[in-house]
C-alpha cells in the first residue's frame, strides 16, 4: 500500500467526514487503483472506492447499482460479503468496512492444499445459492443490476491461443504439448442456461480465518452478471484443482449428467483462463498470480512423459 498525496488524502478524508461524522481518521493509505477504480484504506478496515468513470450520470447510476447489489447479495449469500458503509454516488464513492480474513492468494499453497476441500464446499453452497437466484422470487431485481456475460467458447480459445503465443517460453517444456492440443482441439457445448453468479471467482477474492480456515468473506462483486454457471466453478479448478470443483459440486442441485457437464465446461474455462492470470502476473509484477498459474499447470495440463 502506497502512502497518499496530501490533496489525494484530503478527498478521501472530506468524504468519510462528510457521510460518518465523528469517524476519527488517523491513516489513509492507496491499497489499490485500476481501469474501473481507485480504492483507498482508511485506518485499516474503510475501504473507500472512487469509480473512474467520466460520465456522471453513469458513475452515479454505477455506484447505486453497485450498492442495491451488495445489499441483494447479502440476503442470498450464506458467506458474508461486503456491505456499504455508504455511497456518495456523484462523487463516485462507494464505502465499507473490510471483512475479516486473509485473501486466500496470499496462503501458501501447501496449506490451500490440505484445506481446499473444507473451502471448496463452502463455496460450492454460495454458488448453488446464487445460481438459484435466477429462477426465483429476486431473479428480476439481478437481472436489472447486472448484465449478460456471454461470449461465444471459440472466443475463450481464440484468446487463449493469443496469450499462449506471447507467453509459451515460461510455460516449461513438459507441458506445452498438452497446451498445444487444446487449442486445437474444439471448445464444448453451450450449457443449458445461464444463471447468476459472482463471475470472478478467483482465490484472490475469497477470504479465510487463517487458524480455523473457514470462509470469512467473498469481496469484488463488481464483475457480477448473468453466465455460464460452469464459469465461477471454472475458476475454482483453474486455482484449487479439479479435486476442488467435484467437492463444490456435491451438493449442487444437478443431475449427474448436468454435474458432468459443468465439470467439463469448468475444465476448459480454466484451461483458457490460466494465460490471462499468467499474463496479469507478468504485466503488473503482482508475482502471486503467476506463480498460482505456473502451478496450476500440473493439473490444467498435465506433463507429457518422455
Amino acid at each position: 500500500m502506497e502512502p497518499l498525496s496530501r490533496d489525494r488524502a484530503g478527498d478521501v478524508g472530506g468524504v468519510v467526514a462528510t457521510h460518518l461524522p465523528g469517524y476519527l481518521i488517523d491513516t489513509v493509505v492507496l491499497l489499490g487503483e485500476g481501469q474501473d477504480n481507485a480504492a483507498y484504506e482508511v485506518n485499516g478496515e474503510l475501504i473507500v472506492r472512487f469509480s473512474k468513470e467520466p460520465d456522471p450520470r453513469r458513475r452515479a447510476a454505477n455506484v447505486n447499482d453497485e450498492a442495491r447489489l451488495l445489499a441483494t447479495v447479502a440476503g442470498i449469500s450464506p458467506l458474508p460479503v461486503p456491505e456499504p458503509a455508504f455511497t456518495a454516488a456523484e462523487q463516485g464513492c462507494l464505502a465499507y468496512f473490510k471483512l475479516p480474513g486473509l485473501p486466500l492468494i496470499d496462503v501458501p499453497s501447501s496449506r490451500r492444499s490440505a484445506h481446499g476441500a473444507s473451502i471448496a464446499a463452502a463455496l460450492g453452497e454460495l454458488l448453488a445459492a446464487l445460481h438459484s437466484v435466477s429462477a426465483g422470487p429476486t431473479a428480476d431485481l439481478v437481472a436489472g443490476l447486472v448484465g449478460t456475460d456471454d461470449e461465444p467458447k471459440a472466443l475463450w480459445l481464440s484468446e487463449a491461443a493469443q496469450l499462449y503465443a506471447d507467453l509459451a517460453p515460461h510455460v516449461p517444456a513438459a507441458h506445452r504439448p498438452a497446451v498445444e492440443a487444446f487449442l486445437d482441439a474444439p471448445p464444448p457445448a453451450d450449457g443449458p442456461a445461464l444463471a447468476f453468479s459472482h463471475n470472478d471467482l478467483g482465490i484472490e477474492h475469497v477470504l479465510v480465518d487463517p487458524v480455523t480456515w473457514a470462509v470469512t468473506g467473498v469481496i469484488d462483486w463488481s464483475d457480477a452478471a448473468i453466465v455460464d454457471p460452469a464459469c465461477d466453478f471454472g475458476l475454482l479448478y483453474r486455482d484449487l484443482g479439479p479435486d476442488a470443483v467435484r467437492v463444490a459440486l456435491r451438493g449442487y442441485p444437478a443431475d449427474v449428467h448436468e454435474t458432468e457437464a459443468i465439470v467439463a465446461r469448468a475444465a476448459f474455462y480454466a484451461r483458457c483462463g490460466v494465460f490471462e492470470e499468467m499474463a496479469y502476473g507478468l504485466e503488473t509484477g503482482h508475482r502471486e498470480y503467476f506463480d498460482k498459474s505456473l502451478a496450476a499447470l500440473r493439473w490444467l495440463y498435465p506433463a507429457q512423459p518422455r
